[in-house]
């Protein structure tokens, strides 16, 4: 397995597919829901930003900064 330069809040690498979890409540730009804390999120997808994944949540396209999510 390759390394990852995608790391979550705790440094720990994060990989196509993975689970990771919110560590805090997060309002959706352009939408009027907010993703609780805890939140699972589950077959990530690295973009090209090591900042960023993308997700989907209840069938929205969602992308996430890595310093909110905790690996799984």
């Amino acid at each position: 397995m390759e390394t990852s330069n995608v790391k979550d809040c705790n440094g720990n690498p994060l990989f196509e597919g993975d689970s990771v979890s919110l560590i805090k409540s997060l309002k959706v730009k352009g939408a009027s829901t907010t993703l609780k804390q805890g939140t699972t999120v589950k077959k990530i997808r690295l973009t090209d930003n090591d900042e960023e994944v993308d997700c989907k949540i209840d069938g929205m396209s969602i992308v996430l900064k890595t310093c909110f999510l905790k690996k799984k």
